[in-house]
């Protein structure tokens, strides 16, 4: 799978490694600019705890709901610093409109917002 393979999608599943090995999968929101996908998430979520201890990553196309609806490929997570995440939170928003907008006041609770960007092997 290539990244541009994705830009009309709307949800891809990304999953993660606790630190036993056992993966996680979150479905989430993405954008995909210079042949690399970028997340934007909060500070304090599983997903980034587990990022930032291992950066490999999976992700295949998803519904809603994390049904996973393409299929699986490696990569590799990198977290973004504060100037890459205010650009990866507006190229979000540019996607999502108002539903990101939105979700920025409900989960303001789960911490900073922080982006992460994935290079697909």
């Amino acid at each position: 799978m290539q990244p541009d393979e994705l830009q009309a999608k709307k949800y891809i599943n990304v999953e993660t490694y606790k630190r036993n090995g056992e993966p996680v999968q979150t479905p989430v929101w993405f954008f995909v600019k210079d042949d690399k996908i970028f997340v934007v998430t909060r500070s304090k979520t599983g997903k980034m705890k587990r990022i930032k201890n291992n950066p490999k990553v999976r992700i295949a196309e998803c519904t809603i709901k994390g049904h996973v609806t393409g299929r699986w490929t490696n990569g590799t997570a990198t977290v973004l610093d504060g100037t890459e995440t205010g650009e990866a939170v507006k190229a979000r928003n540019k996607k999502y409109g108002l539903a990101a907008r939105v979700m920025k006041f409900l989960t303001g609770s789960k911490g900073d917002l922080v982006a992460f960007s994935i290079i697909l092997d």
